[in-house]
């Protein structure tokens, strides 16, 4: 079978589980207090462009979504979201479980528009009976979004200029980080992120590390005894080298930035494979998602050879479908996919 499902589907990426092998017999200290977790924090400071930067390592998304959230709410506050954002719909109510609710707004295209973000905030606050209500307290997107788009420089500057003036921390969910960052279409860099967000984390566990996230705090706002917070929930690794060594490996010679060039170069390939072969896309997505729309027998003759993600059942009878790229994707499997069609 033919693998397009999901880009956490492999293991490691070679590099990194070579890096892992090197240091296993090294005897180190826990919980973040070692060289190597030292050396993975200060390439990611360089990479950004800043030596100010505090940094954690958790080991995944969800994980690293639940603990920056709720750390940085007040108790009777939640996150604003668009209504397709991966804390809306794809994390089993995990912010709201701590407490929080996922104030979920109206996207487009999968991104949360800032003018959006700004109406909402004048009725809210025009609102007098907005004591009773979970009052805005931050900001959620996803950079690529669920659907694989992007925002623009233009946009993001602008999503963090509303931030900023309701004094709202601006979070940005980098799960595939690389992917946006390396896309042909980006005109965003990792610096702007750092610029423009508040707190945002570099997803390894969809860019060829076994797993593991890289949260950031970019204006010196980490919260208080955070480490504290992180054990509180479960979440703090005695061996947190397992994580870091592995953005250490990432983060050697543009290893991160080479998996999302290629990655993505890829998966262009593949939509043109696509939409040459007269297939209809779902979403024009620049990134190593890809959604194309299925005939109900396309889907059930691709299913015999080939694992994708069904994302929507259409109502006359079509299918939405998600095929991704990764770093283990390669030619030869797109070939052979491209038989198929």
């Amino acid at each position: 079978m033919l693998s397009f499902a999901c880009d956490y589907n492999e293991g490691a990426h070679p590099k990194v589980l070579a890096h892992l092998t090197e240091r296993n017999l090294v005897s180190l200290p826990g919980y973040g207090a070692d060289p190597d977790t030292e050396a993975a924090m200060a390439k990611i400071r360089r990479e950004c462009g800043r030596d100010d930067l505090q940094i954690q390592f958790l080991t995944g998304g969800t994980q690293t979504n639940l603990i920056a959230i709720s750390s940085m709410l007040r108790s009777y506050e939640g996150v604003v979201a668009a209504e397709t954002g991966h804390v809306s719909v794809h994390e089993a109510g995990a912010i709201e479980f701590s407490g929080h609710k996922v104030i979920a707004l109206p996207g487009h295209d999968g991104k949360l528009p800032a003018e959006t973000l700004a109406r909402y905030m004048e009725r809210f606050l025009g609102d007098e009976t907005n004591e009773h209500m979970a009052r805005p307290g931050m900001v959620y997107i996803s950079h690529p979004t669920e659907l694989g788009t992007l925002y623009s420089k233009a946009e993001l500057t602008a999503l963090s200029a509303v931030c900023r003036k309701y004094g709202l921390p601006l979070y940005i969910d980098g799960a595939r980080l690389a992917y946006g960052v390396m896309s042909p279409a980006s005109d965003v860099t990792l610096q702007d992120i750092v610029e423009l967000s508040d707190l945002f984390y570099i997803g390894g566990t969809k860019v060829g590390a076994l797993c593991g996230e890289a949260l950031v705090f970019t204006k010196g706002n980490m919260p208080p005894h955070f480490l504290s917070i992180i054990k509180q929930q479960g979440a703090l690794l005695a061996k947190m080298r397992v994580v870091s060594q592995q953005f250490d490996a990432l983060f050697t010679d543009g290893l991160y930035w080479e998996i999302g060039r290629q990655t993505v170069a890829l998966a262009m390939r593949m939509k043109k494979m696509f939409v040459d072969h007269g297939y209809a896309l779902y979403m024009d997505s620049p990134t190593n998602q890809q959604f194309f729309i299925l005939t109900g027998e396309q889907l059930e003759r691709l299913q015999k050879d080939v694992v994708f993600s069904v994302w929507e059942h259409m109502d006359d009878g079509r299918a939405a479908v998600r095929f991704c790229t990764s770093w283990a994707t390669t030619d030869a499997d797109l070939d052979a996919l491209e038989k198929l069609l």
